[in-house]
């Protein structure tokens, strides 16, 4: 049997990751500017606002609260009964009620329901890695209008990678 690592241990690099960004903030909230980007769009920087606590942090309270939120379903989803677990028709009267009890959104087994949290957790990871590089620009000394390129690239591809591994981990549970 191969060893793995508690789904809570799938929650460490999200605690790291925070840490890091609440660090790096602290760091450079001295030497903001008084203006700071408030919107980054297509073409750079559209919007600006005056540096505070909360402007200045708000990546990292919003980081904050979605760990929280996906670290709480991650967990929900541990608790879950699953699908393989359930007791055949106890409880239910009907031959629709039971198919549809065994049809509830639920992971098939535990194994499922692990892969799914961990799924969670590293799409929360994701997004962590696409905040770390919005906040190059929020956290910048010179109140520059403009944004590389490369940003964007930096912002999307890990979200779109967390949302690919959430997707394949939910449809390798429904092919089991």
């Amino acid at each position: 049997m191969v060893w793995s690592p508690p789904v809570r241990f799938w929650l460490l690099p999200n605690a790291v990751l925070l840490v890091v960004l609440a660090v790096w903030g602290a760091v450079r909230y001295p030497r903001l500017p008084a203006r700071i980007p408030q919107h980054i769009g297509p073409g750079g920087v559209d919007a600006w606002t005056d540096r505070s606590i909360g402007s200045a942090f708000v990546l990292v309270f919003v980081y904050a609260g979605i760990t929280v939120l996906l670290a709480g379903c991650a967990e929900l989803t541990l608790r879950t009964t699953p699908r393989d677990e359930l007791p055949d028709g106890e409880g239910v009267s009907s031959a629709s009620a039971r198919a549809s009890v065994s049809l509830l959104n639920r992971p098939g087994s535990r194994a499922s329901a692990r892969r799914a949290a961990r799924a969670l957790l590293l799409f929360d990871t994701c997004v962590g890695v696409s905040f770390l590089a919005a906040c190059g620009v929020l956290w910048r000394s010179a109140p520059e209008p403009d944004v590389p390129a490369w940003l964007f690239a930096a912002m999307g591809l890990p979200l779109l990678a967390g949302t690919a591994l959430t997707i394949v981990a939910a449809v390798r549970d429904r092919k089991l």
